[in-house]
C-alpha cells in the first residue's frame, strides 16, 4: 500500500502547465475588470425603473389635473362650488345658515343604521299586481279605499297658483 491518503495521492497527481495558470489569471483580471461596470449597470437600471415609475405616476397626475381643468371650464360646476363652498346665492334667492347652539352636542358619532343589509322576503312583482287588481277589481268607493293617514292630493288650480300678478 502506497504512503499517504487518497486526497494526498489525487493532488500529486495534478500537473499544472503554464497555459492553465495563464488562463485562470486571465479569468481573475476579466472579473477584477468587469466587476465594475456590471455594478454600474445594475445600478443604472434601477435608477431607470424608478423614473419610469415617476413618470408613470407623474402622467397620471396631469391627467387628473386636466379633468380638474375641464370642470373648471363648466359654467355649472363653477356656480356649484360658489354654492358649496362660497355660500354665493342668486339674485331673488334667500340663503339659511343654520348654526348649533353653543354648548349643544351636534351628535358627530352617530351609529350605523345596520351592519346587514336587509332583505326584504315580498315578491313585490306579485304584491304589485295583486294591489292593482284588487284596487280595479273592488267595489268599495274611493273614500273607503283610502287609508285615514293619506292626505288627498290639492285640487288647485293654475290662476290660483301663481297669483293675481306677474313681478317682472
Amino acid at each position: 500500500m502506497p504512503d499517504g491518503s487518497a486526497p494526498e495521492r489525487w493532488l500529486s497527481n495534478i500537473r499544472v502547465s503554464s497555459f492553465t495558470v495563464m488562463i485562470l489569471g486571465l479569468l481573475v483580471l476579466g472579473v477584477i475588470v468587469l466587476a465594475p461596470s456590471l455594478k454600474l449597470l445594475i445600478q443604472q437600471r434601477t435608477q431607470i425603473a424608478g423614473l419610469e415609475k415617476s413618470v408613470a405616476a407623474q402622467k397620471h397626475n396631469v391627467s387628473s389635473l386636466k379633468g380638474q381643468v375641464a370642470r373648471w371650464n363648466d359654467p355649472a360646476y363653477i356656480e356649484a362650488q360658489a354654492r358649496n363652498r362660497l355660500l354665493f346665492v342668486l339674485p331673488g334667492e334667500y340663503s339659511y345658515l343654520v348654526l348649533p347652539q353653543p354648548g349643544l352636542d351636534v351628535g358627530t358619532s352617530t351609529a350605523p343604521i345596520s351592519k346587514h343589509i336587509l332583505t326584504t322576503k315580498i315578491d313585490w312583482v306579485q304584491a304589485l299586481t295583486s294591489s292593482v287588481l284588487r284596487a280595479g277589481l273592488s267595489t268599495q268607493t274611493k273614500s273607503q279605499l283610502e287609508s285615514p293617514g293619506t292626505v288627498p292630493a290639492p285640487t288647485s288650480t293654475r290662476a290660483a297658483s301663481t297669483g293675481s300678478g306677474s313681478t317682472k
